[in-house]
């Protein structure tokens, strides 16, 4: 038996107990995910699956690879020179760099917010959030603005913004324009939304209405993020995925378990050290 085997063995095993959310349905799969950039390794042997329509947390300290994969997962490596992606990584039943499945196409299914609130500062509040289906060759005024409330509502930033639609994204504050790229992401009806570090730059308040809509999200599109704060992973997330620099300074995939068991009873001891602060 492979090593992949044992672990779908062993994964399946524990997914069968109650509330563990790899029992679902899967919406991504990676498979000895390997990434380097011009001939250094940065990350290696991803081996996972990301349960439909719940938060998966990848944590982990500083250089381990967790924005390296997540970026993985939408091909955002393409535009990196030198950047080669091994193994296979699915969107369920397509093999994103195999499946024939056009980047653009792709980054339609699986949208990004990045650490940094980043709207087109000169675009008003409307254009920004359709400006993907735009991309895409939508141009029908009704669908656009149908498409533009029902983001807006669900990024929750409707009720502050429907009657200023005209302005600039740049009049929002920051929470709010972190809030619209989220609404811009949604807006294309993506299946997976993948978050690098998406309160780190933001306040306090800001940061709590960001993770109270990623519980509200995560009915209607599955959600990946990459966080520095357990605090964050803890309280969002269904899913933990713990990464850790190896001797070779690649990124290596640890441990992966629901979050509550991760967090109380990990497998590893170093997990449990990085989660306790004593490194990283």
């Amino acid at each position: 038996m492979t090593e992949r085997s044992t672990m779908v063995t062993v994964s399946a095993e524990v997914a069968g107990q109650e509330g563990d959310p790899r029992s679902g349905q899967i919406s991504m799969r990676c498979d000895d995910v390997a990434v380097k950039f011009n001939g250094r390794t940065a990350i290696r042997d991803v081996n996972f699956d990301i349960p439909k329509n719940k938060v998966t947390a990848l944590i982990g300290p500083s250089g381990s690879g967790k924005t390296t994969l997540l970026r993985a997962m939408n091909r955002l490596h393409d535009l990196t020179k030198g950047a080669v992606v091994s193994g296979s990584i699915r969107l369920g039943d397509t093999d994103i760099y195999k499946g024939g499945i056009p980047a653009t196409l792709l980054r339609t299914r699986v949208g990004m917010v990045f650490q940094r609130p980043n709207p087109f500062p000169t675009m008003s509040i409307y254009d920004n959030v359709v400006s993907g289906l735009r991309f895409n060759g939508i141009r029908n005024r009704a669908v656009l603005q149908e498409a533009a409330e029902s983001a807006l509502i669900a990024a929750a930033l409707w009720d502050s913004v429907s009657n200023r639609m005209k302005a600039h994204a740049s009049t929002l504050s920051g929470g709010e324009q972190q809030r619209l790229c989220i609404a811009r992401a949604l807006a294309v009806e993506p299946e997976v939304l993948l978050m690098d570090e998406p309160t780190s730059s933001l306040d306090p308040i800001s940061m709590r209405l960001i993770e109270e809509l990623l519980d509200e999200l995560k009915s209607r599109v599955t959600i990946i993020i990459v966080t520095h704060n357990m605090q964050q992973a803890a309280r969002v997330s269904d899913l933990c995925a713990f990464f850790l620099m190896g001797n070779d300074r690649a990124g290596e995939q640890i441990e992966v378990a629901p979050t509550k068991k991760l967090f109380s009873e990990p497998d590893d001891p170093r997990t449990l050290d990085y989660i306790q602060g004593r490194f990283g």
